[in-house]
């Protein structure tokens, strides 16, 4: 016993080393990219007002329009990460990239609603599978216990994506009138430039496996790769015979319900904030987006603290559980606020819970996935989850268009309502999933934090 204590320790050791440098390597190109990805997602919420006096698209119009986004997505996202998986994430994330930020700068060409569908709606059919790819990366890199730690510093992009997405989509779009072009034109021009260039950065600084990274060894890519592996989780070569395991699990089809509606209501916001606090009375594209962009701050703000509060507690489902009752509250306060400051302020605050309770909701799914599985299972979950990003927006616009402020905020209740309503459900189908095998992080166990990461 004795003799094997240092075997185990200078494995541990090599490990370390190792996550760090493909921490190093590669969470800043994968931020980058999901910053992007958010940025040209999101910023038309800056456009909505413009949009509408320009080019004539109503309110319900636009919701439609943003939603439309999510249904190409959603349909598209387990193809493409099949897709992936066969060619490579290096690959496939480039060919996103370089896609969706061509689509991007066509919004420019919007000349009505009908165009407006079209291009959100070939735009999602672009970015399908950006997600999970980036996720599926996770779980071929760092181990189950770094999951919850690394997920949360991809998030770190949709908080920069919100902080600064706003301010900086709002300082394009005082470019306007410049070479004849509206302000929301130079902005997905010059957006989807960028985003163009970031697929190239991929393309050639991301390899698709621990094996492929010159920047390891042969023994680090060898530990890597085996403490990356989930082995008690299924883990078929193929998905014929097998679509039950990849997506008709019990504790899958729970959380991707849970995931569906947290995005009603993220979504919601995320693409309503700008003219929510436009109609408080703030006035310029710039400050609009500055404002717009405190929500990014509370995000920041949960994808630090709540990924810390797992690590403290005694399960993911303990956090979720009060992370999803205080949405609620926070949602109900919302309605009974009065007073531009407090309502903005709510909205930070919904922001922290929404988007910081995600890594527990990948690091649930990671747990119990792997290799092809993975890819098909995270895929789902995330269409799912994306159906509510269309179903958000859509009801939304559709209660703002017939002038009901109060059907607006029902679609936030209820989202933060159904959440709720589904945890004691997805408890008791991971349960039950735990107890055909027995997984190598139990639910129960608090994930560590990633050696080297603050």
């Amino acid at each position: 016993m004795n003799q094997q204590q240092p075997v185990e320790t200078d494995t541990d050791r090599i490990h370390a080393v190792a996550s760090r440098k493909a921490a190093f390597h590669l969470l800043p190109i994968l931020c980058l990219a999901y910053f992007m990805a958010f940025v040209d997602r999101t910023n038309v919420g800056l456009a909505k007002t413009s949009l509408e006096a320009d080019v004539g698209i109503s309110v319900a119009a636009y919701g439609t329009g943003a939603g439309i986004f999510f249904l190409s997505y959603a349909f598209l996202e387990v193809p493409s990460n099949l897709i992936m998986h066969r060619v490579g994430p290096r690959r496939w994330i480039t060919r996103i990239a370089v896609t969706w930020g061509a689509l991007c700068a066509c919004m420019m060409f919007v000349q009505g609603e009908l165009s407006f569908y079209i291009v959100r709606f070939l735009l999602g059919a672009a970015e399908a599978g950006l997600y999970p790819a980036l996720m599926y990366i996770v779980t071929i890199w760092f181990s189950q216990q770094q999951r919850v730690t690394v997920v949360g510093i991809l998030y770190l992009a949709v908080c920069a994506g919100l902080a600064l997405g706003g301010p900086l989509g709002g300082a394009l779009m005082e470019l306007n009138g410049a070479a004849g072009l509206f302000g929301w034109q130079w902005m997905f021009l010059i957006e989807g430039a960028i985003t163009m260039v970031v697929g190239g950065v991929v393309w050639r600084w991301v390899p698709d496996r621990p094996s492929d990274a010159p920047w390891l060894s042969a023994q680090e890519a060898a530990v890597l790769n085996e403490r990356a592996v989930v082995h008690t989780a299924p883990a078929h070569a193929t998905l014929k015979g097998n679509a039950k395991v990849a997506f008709g699990r019990p504790f899958i089809l729970v959380l991707a319900l849970i995931y569906f509606a947290n995005q009603i209501n993220s979504v919601s916001i995320q693409y309503n904030f700008p003219s929510i606090v436009e109609s408080l009375g703030v006035e310029g594209s710039f400050v609009i987006g500055v404002v717009s962009g405190s929500a990014g701050i509370g995000a920041l703000v949960g994808v630090l603290v709540i990924p810390w509060l797992h690590r403290r507690a005694s399960g993911e489902l303990h956090v979720l559980t009060g992370v999803t009752v205080t949405t609620v509250l926070v949602a109900v306060a919302y309605t009974l606020a009065d007073g531009p400051v407090a309502r903005i302020l709510l909205i930070d605050v919904a922001m922290m819970l929404l988007i910081g309770v995600l890594p527990l909701y990948w690091s649930v799914a990671m747990a119990r996935m792997s290799g092809l599985m993975a890819a098909a299972g995270l895929a789902f979950i995330n269409t799912v989850g994306l159906l509510g990003g269309f179903t958000g927006p859509y009801l939304y616009g559709f209660a703002e268009g017939r002038g009901s402020e109060a059907g607006g905020y029902a679609v936030l209740i209820g989202g933060a309502v159904l959440g709720v309503l589904l945890l004691p459900l997805l408890r008791r189908t991971v349960s039950k999933e735990d107890s055909k095998s027995q997984p190598s992080t139990p639910l129960a166990e608090p994930s560590v934090q990633m050696e080297g990461k603050p």
